[in-house]
């Protein structure tokens, strides 16, 4: 019975290392395409939100630590900001894979547009007027070219997903490099 269980650990893990050794780089698939992030753009990303931004903004003299404009208008302005809010559901998100950057339609599983991490040269900021008070900014992708590949609109905290996009764009480099070798060698 003891030798019949070792054969068959044995066989286990004889069958758990040439399951591994098929995958030349760990995490990597040649096939698969896995999501890293998903974002939704704040109410910075709306005309009427940057705005409302604006106004917020617009009075920097304090009143008790709290800026005047948002005493005049924060209440004259928030079910505008609510239904804003929820309205921005009904727009696009932002998927970010370690393939590409894509632009997804809210509700449904529409992709209406999609650039491969490959093609990305450089990750900008680009806050528009407006967006500060929500803590966002405008996303630009851009190939080698300085073209704007793909532009995420009104991204909130916009500074640490540029930095996962940067960090997924030099990953894919990497990984299609290693790639290129572990080929060559065949």
């Amino acid at each position: 019975m003891r030798s019949e269980l070792c054969l068959f650990v044995g066989f286990l893990i004889q069958k758990r290392v040439s399951v591994m050794s098929v995958q030349a780089i760990a995490g990597v698939s040649p096939t698969r395409e896995a999501r890293i992030m998903t974002e939704f753009p704040s109410v910075g990303a709306n005309p009427l939100g940057r705005l409302m931004g604006q106004l917020m903004d617009s009075i920097p003299i304090k009143i008790g630590g709290i800026k005047l404009s948002y005493l005049l208008f924060g209440l004259l302005l928030a079910p505008i900001g609510a239904l804003l809010f929820f309205l921005r559901l009904l727009g696009s998100r932002y998927i970010l894979t370690n393939r590409s950057m894509q632009i997804w339609s809210s509700l449904g599983n529409q992709r209406t547009e999609s650039v491969d991490l490959s093609e990305i040269e450089t990750v900008e900021l680009d806050p528009q007027a407006g967006q500060a008070f929500f803590r966002a900014s405008d996303i630009r992708l851009k190939a080698k070219n300085g073209q704007t590949l793909m532009r995420l609109a009104g991204v909130a905290d916009a500074g640490a997903f540029r930095n996962n996009i940067e960090r997924a764009v030099q990953s894919r480099k990497l990984v299609q490099a290693s790639l290129a070798t572990i080929n060559a060698r065949k």
